[in-house]
């Protein structure tokens, strides 16, 4: 009874989520009230409410710190915008070709996906794209194809995604394996999408991008404050590496040493121009209902894993499909409704190392397809929650125009997958 009633919370808070704009209600409402109701039953149904208060303030730890993770990537983000940072790169575009430049995008968010993580990656790019496109349609496409390039790029890297990395501490994969067995399968999930939508703007301009009003000053600190950015997202991973910490701590260090590298900078200066480029200004600018949604989606997520209901669904498909990488494909595709993380740990406590040693095509193959398969419906990964916060995309605009394309791509990594072995 619990869980029907839980799961019934969860498919009527998706489907609010999905028509928020003919419901005229936020997504990050409906998300909320999703979270706080599944773990209301749960806890009005339970024996024991402390353990599952426990439950909660276990999952919450966990929640924090990819919403803390998000908070510093924006910020950071939001800082580099405000110097004009982007100007400089998008002034080294010389091409007003819209296919050409959806290829150059495409190729860019993969490997910075690999070397950051898809979800700072994802953020990076669709700042630098609205300062390049002004079509609304034409630009919502582009940010469909950095969603599936951020996912596909960081599912071939121990660093540019979570499952991956669960995997990787794990044990279950090592560090050159798979990059070396996901490089290619990762490339065809990102390839087939982006010519399919670079064929769509053949022949398609976009205004070139407008000379730079800043003035030399002002290049030199947007300058530095692109590159201390850049560099402080870059050792986020590189901070995980060596501590152990988890990404989060390292993210909140980049914060604030990018707090301390502006305020040195703005000294000198007035006031009044001093704060419009401080970190709390940029904080007053980021997304939050963004933010909240994110909270409310993975609370939710995380009661449907507390009564055990990811884990028997990951019996019932390995009981019912009997094959690895049937088993794999179909985890893949549920991670787009529920969040993949929750679903590689089931599998990794279903399936130990005895039964799957190390570097095994099994967990090769769980990590490609829970890591790209997210791309087919916006809230199925962390770099399409941020995307939809940051430009306004609605769930059924993705659904219809890019979830096929992302479905493509995603049959395409698996083949190629299954080529290699």
């Amino acid at each position: 009874m619990i869980t029907i009633l839980i799961v019934s919370t969860f498919i009527l808070g998706y489907i609010a989520i999905a028509f928020e704009h003919s419901l005229r209600l936020n997504k990050a409402s409906s998300a909320l009230i999703t979270g706080v109701l599944c773990w209301t039953i749960y806890i009005l149904q339970s024996e024991s409410a402390e353990s599952v208060s426990n439950e909660l303030l276990h999952h919450l730890g966990e929640i924090a710190s990819i919403l803390f993770f998000l908070l510093g990537a924006m910020t950071i983000v939001e800082l580099i915008d405000s110097h004009d940072g982007f100007d400089i790169i998008t002034q080294k575009i010389n091409t007003t070709s819209q296919s050409k430049l959806l290829l150059i995008i495409s190729v860019l968010t993969f490997f910075l996906s690999a070397l950051l993580d898809n979800l700072t990656t994802a953020i990076v790019m669709t700042s630098l794209i609205s300062k390049i496109l002004s079509d609304r349609e034409h630009k919502f496409l582009f940010c469909g194809m950095i969603i599936i390039a951020a996912n596909s790029g960081g599912a071939w890297s121990p660093l540019g995604d979570v499952t991956t990395t669960m995997l990787w501490i794990g044990g279950q994969i090592t560090a050159l394996n798979i990059m070396k067995q996901l490089i290619l399968p990762s490339i065809a999930v990102c390839v087939v999408p982006a010519l399919i939508i670079a064929y769509r703007f053949r022949g398609m301009k976009f205004g070139s991008v407008p000379a730079s009003t800043c003035t030399a000053e002002e290049r030199k600190e947007g300058k530095t404050i692109l590159f201390a950015g850049i560099g402080c997202l870059i050792f986020v991973p590189i901070f995980k590496t060596l501590t152990h910490l988890p990404p989060f701590m390292g993210m909140l260090l980049a914060l604030g040493l990018m707090w301390v590298i502006t305020s040195i900078i703005h000294k000198g200066k007035e006031p009044a121009v001093a704060e419009r480029f401080a970190v709390s200004k940029a904080l007053q600018k980021i997304d939050a209902p963004s933010i909240l949604f994110f909270l409310g989606i993975l609370l939710a997520v995380t009661a449907l894993q507390s009564i055990g209901i990811l884990k028997e669904l990951a019996t019932v498909l390995n009981g019912t499909l009997k094959n690895d990488y049937l088993i794999g494909t179909a985890l893949g595709l549920l991670s787009a409704i529920v969040d993949n993380v929750p679903l590689v740990a089931a599998s990794q406590g279903m399936y130990d190392l005895t039964t799957y040693p190390t570097d095994h095509p099994f967990w090769e193959f769980l990590a490609l397809t829970t890591g790209t398969g997210g791309s087919a419906i916006i809230i199925g990964s962390a770099a399409g929650v941020a995307v939809m916060g940051i430009e306004k995309i609605s769930f059924m605009w993705y659904l219809k125009k890019i979830s096929l394309l992302a479905l493509i791509g995603f049959g395409a990594g698996i083949l190629v997958f299954l080529m290699q072995l």
